[in-house]
């Protein structure tokens, strides 16, 4: 199973959309992939027109123990789960406040049976407990960003906050690379937007800033600007679904394609047989190491 969180704390910057629609990309490639919706605005549950029956059987009821992740899953589609989001979720982080182990408890309701082999967690727009347990989950991020200045803004602060959960919480985590959502080629500032955060990321790995980040990367797949994409939630469909023609769709499966790619190539082999990597162990929490600053 390979996790991935789908993060940024700034919000409409395309979360929710590419939570859903490379689950669906994925879904239509074969691949089963469960959407773990842990925004309390339920956006990604009703983007595939999935609404929960209780408080209990969500996510809400996930982290707090009160139901396991096979009651709470939901058919999507072929090959498509969601485990719906629930408004009291967002009561989730003041009633888990005192609770031990309380950024594991994700990671806690994965474990066991994989839910699928691909799992998609599409985070708050937030930086709070909700999002911490989705890193300590994760195996890796992936971080929508807009073409804008603004949405540049607060992006140092996020990158310290995964650097830190790697190093204190969850040492598997890695950036995939940054998505660049609602883009359009033909304006000079998405340019320059692009080949500003790729001059970060390169700074970074020159200077040995974090292990997290070795294998960032501006994503050579761009999701266009498609009226297809705002389209498709109202109807409760992914926009494979929606319209498999439009660009929306043809943006998200080649986005499928070039990370299953990037995953092939980074799985260890040993005389052509695959190894899985080892378990890594899970480090002693302390007050500090919970909430990242």
């Amino acid at each position: 199973m390979r996790t991935v969180a789908v993060l940024n704390q700034k919000g409409g910057v395309g979360k929710t959309t590419t939570s859903v629609n490379l689950a669906a990309a994925l879904a239509v490639d074969g691949v089963s992939a469960a959407v773990i919706d842990l925004d309390p605005q339920s956006h990604a549950s009703l983007h595939l027109g999935v609404t929960p029956e209780s408080s209990r059987l969500s996510t809400y009821g996930l982290l707090v123990g009160q139901a396991r992740l096979g009651e709470i899953l939901r058919p999507a589609g072929e090959r498509l789960t969601v485990a719906p989001a629930h408004i009291d979720l967002s009561a989730a982080e003041t009633e888990l406040a005192t609770a031990g182990a309380r950024e594991h408890r994700l990671k806690h309701a994965l474990a066991g049976s994989p839910p699928a082999e691909t799992v998609i967690i599409d985070c708050p727009p937030s930086l709070g407990l909700l999002s911490l347990n989705a890193l300590c989950a994760a195996d890796e991020v992936l971080l929508p960003l807009q073409p804008h200045f603004l949405a540049l803004h607060g992006l140092s602060r996020l990158m310290r906050t995964i650097d830190l959960v790697a190093r204190r919480l969850n040492p598997r985590l890695k950036l995939a690379g940054v998505l660049l959502c609602m883009y359009d080629a033909r304006t000079r500032l998405a340019r320059e937007i692009t080949a500003d955060v790729s001059e970060f990321f390169e700074r970074a790995k020159s200077t040995g800033h974090s292990d997290c980040w070795a294998g960032a990367r501006v994503l050579g797949t761009k999701i266009r600007r498609n009226i297809r994409l705002a389209e498709a939630p109202s109807f409760g469909r992914s926009v494979l679904e929606y319209d498999a023609r439009c660009t929306g769709a043809q943006d998200y499966r080649a986005l499928a394609h070039e990370l299953q790619g990037l995953w092939r190539d980074a799985t260890p082999k040993t005389d052509g047989r695959i190894v899985t990597p080892p378990p890594h162990s899970e480090p002693a929490l302390t007050d500090t190491a919970a909430a990242p600053a």
